[in-house]
């Protein structure tokens, strides 16, 4: 929104003393992909016909539909398993466009702020998730692409804009990080049986993606909060445009996905988001989302409307992390 990037401490001393809490955390309590996953232990061993990894339907828009449930368990295994293996690489994608933008951002900043220690050690931790990442989909052995053609082609362009652009970047790493961190803490949490080494490696995503939401969050409220009118209106509607695009992009399987294994356009559709079940999937990753935007005072009348026209309106988080809840059935 603005090029200008003040110190840190111009926020405040609430933000200054959040930062440095966030980054004695990253040296405290970090994991590194090759010492803490013991790849080689049996334990971890990837048996590309465990019934594991067949898709959640509580979690998966695919793994809802009635047409993938009536698949033959092997065939259900192998879409699962490529889905699921594409996703990770996908995610791994994204961490790289977010470091492209953060060190856009990063390398403007004045000394001594706190705001660059802290992105170093974010960007370090997602270097780290690449790696984890990319291991994981070299051992699952699957040949998967990845993001779709048009977001890979996009994406360096992406990444450098964002550093320009600071707070939309900053919109934009919640857009991407949400709906992921969302979709593991649902399989955590309904304690969906997933390969071990697949449930370690999420473990690891989600602990450390806590800090990085967390800053995130508070990034924009001392930024958004300094905002001439004009430009937090233009921030509120790029709010739900971006959360919309970016879970389109990470969550949707591409086309490659429907070819290999024949996947009817109408099941496509259903899954990604044209049915209730997958429309409150999509919903669901974002109401840490809306209860963020009503306190950056980016959630008015016109810009509710929108969340609303892109399918991802519903009830604010109580608390950021709060489980979905449950829709209401009547007796």
């Amino acid at each position: 929104m603005t090029t200008s990037t003040p110190p840190a401490e111009t926020f405040g001393r609430e933000y200054s003393e959040t930062l440095h809490t966030l980054s004695v955390g990253s040296v405290q309590r970090r994991f590194d992909p090759y010492l803490d996953i013991d790849w080689d232990s049996p334990d971890f061993a990837i048996d590309p016909d465990d019934p594991r990894w067949v898709l959640s339907p509580e979690i998966d828009p695919l793994g809802a539909t009635q047409w993938y449930r009536d698949q033959p368990l092997d065939r259900q295994i192998a879409i699962g398993k490529w889905r699921q293996a594409n996703a990770i690489k996908v995610g791994a994608a994204f961490e790289s466009i977010l470091i492209r933008g953060m060190m856009q951002y990063v390398m403007k900043l004045p000394n001594q702020s706190p705001e660059f220690r802290y992105c170093l050690h974010e960007m370090t931790e997602e270097c780290n998730h690449i790696q984890m990442f990319q291991e994981l989909v070299n051992r699952i052995d699957v040949d998967v692409p990845g993001m779709r053609p048009l977001f890979r082609a996009l994406s360096p362009l992406v990444g450098v804009a964002g550093g320009y652009a600071h707070v939309i970047l900053f919109i934009g790493i919640l857009g991407g990080e949400e709906p992921i961190d969302h979709y593991q803490k649902s399989l955590i949490r309904k304690d969906v049986d997933v390969p071990p080494v697949v449930r370690r490696v999420m473990s690891i995503h989600i602990a450390e993606e806590a800090r990085h939401i967390s800053f995130a969050g508070e990034f924009l409220k001392a930024h958004v909060g300094r905002m001439r009118p004009a430009t937090k209106a233009v921030a509120g509607v790029a709010f739900p445009l971006a959360m919309r695009w970016l879970a389109g992009e990470i969550m949707t399987a591409p086309r490659a996905f429907a070819r290999k294994f024949d996947i009817p356009d109408e099941v496509m559709k259903e899954a990604f988001w044209g049915s209730a079940p997958s429309r409150r999937i999509l919903a669901g990753y974002f109401g840490d989302m809306r209860a963020l935007a009503e306190d950056l005072g980016l959630m008015t009348p016109t810009t509710r409307r929108l969340w609303k026209l892109m399918r991802i309106d519903g009830p604010r988080s109580r608390y950021r992390g709060e489980p979905e809840r449950e829709p209401h059935r009547a007796a």
